[in-house]
């Protein structure tokens, strides 16, 4: 059968989510909206900090700001849904809804991918051209640079969607996730994916595996760098400007890997799912903490917008 077919007779699926017991749905719901608020207001207020104070107008904190609008996209298109399951009776969700979901789940994940790549050539131009930087990171190639990203992931989304959801889907309908993930509701497809998984596996492997080269490319040139500097005090705050990315890159590719470049053969829907929380929910509510309490600029900026005058002349 050719993807694309109009095959698809289920005409919603039903996500299981994490229990089928109200007490633990309620505990979850609760935890779960305190990741989801914290995790919006803490990268809205990164790109609040960014868009008011004129000394955070520069690439690193454009990208910055660019990372807080994706983790903040990233945690809307799963957790308002999954609040509303934790309560609800039903756990439905349409078949037009699914393909939304996996598509904006997708097109913002891997977008989320690439543009760490971004933000590592960010810091490898900062710390080995310092007296070059805003010359080569002009503000031209930095929305070059972004709306690069953004592409590259929404495109790969949609070939991997269209696949996906061009599938035959007779029943059952049940999917075993909290959201409408790639691999969890093609194992619902009434026909051989072994093809299709091939191609997705392939396509995972490139998405995943060059980030992560240009990434760790980026930084031995860094670690280069800052080995030529001669103070062991020039060294160090070289260094810091990069621990926050490293961190933040940690926390989203290593559980990201495991869950999309792992043989299919391994496929555990229960652990996928707890897995995935930690790239699509807990990342970004990291990532404001992370940027913030060792970035004396976002300090500084926030008691400048807040008025605490002390605190702004301040060390940070």
């Amino acid at each position: 059968m050719i993807p694309g077919q109009n095959q698809s007779w289920v005409s919603e699926f039903i996500l299981i989510g994490f229990s089928s017991d109200p007490m633990t749905n309620s505990i979850l719901f609760i935890v779960f909206l305190l990741i989801y608020l914290s995790s919006v207001l803490g990268n809205g207020l990164i790109i609040m900090l960014v868009c008011l104070d004129t000394e955070l107008h520069t690439p690193m904190y454009f990208f910055l700001s660019i990372l807080s609008l994706l983790d903040m996209s990233f945690v809307t298109t799963t957790m308002p849904q999954m609040l509303v399951h934790l309560l609800a009776h039903s756990q439905t969700i349409s078949f037009t809804g699914c393909w939304l979901q996996m598509f904006m789940f997708g097109g913002l994940g891997i977008t989320e991918c690439t543009f760490f790549v971004v933000m590592a050539y960010d810091r490898y131009v900062a710390i080995c051209y310092p007296l070059h930087y805003t010359v080569i990171l002009n503000w031209g190639l930095c929305i070059q640079l972004a709306a690069g990203s953004w592409i590259c992931g929404f495109f790969s989304s949609l070939l991997h969607t269209f696949f996906t959801m061009s599938l035959p889907y007779c029943g059952p309908n049940r999917v075993n996730h909290y959201l409408c993930e790639g691999p969890s509701v093609r194992s619902l497809a009434c026909m051989d994916t072994h093809i299709i998984e091939m191609v997705d596996s392939v396509l995972s492997v490139i998405l995943g595996v060059t980030p992560i080269s240009l990434i760790v490319a980026s930084y031995i040139r860094i670690a280069m760098a800052i080995l030529k500097i001669k103070s062991t005090e020039g060294r160090y705050k070289a260094f810091s400007t990069c621990t926050s990315h490293l961190t933040v890159v940690t926390f989203f590719y290593v559980p990201a890997t495991y869950t999309y470049l792992k043989p299919n053969s391994s496929y555990s829907p229960e652990q996928d799912k707890q897995i995935s929380l930690f790239y699509s929910a807990f990342t970004p509510l990291l990532n404001p903490v992370v940027y913030s309490l060792r970035n004396k600029d976002i300090k500084r900026a926030f008691c400048k917008v807040m008025g605490y005058g002390r605190c702004a002349s301040g060390p940070g």
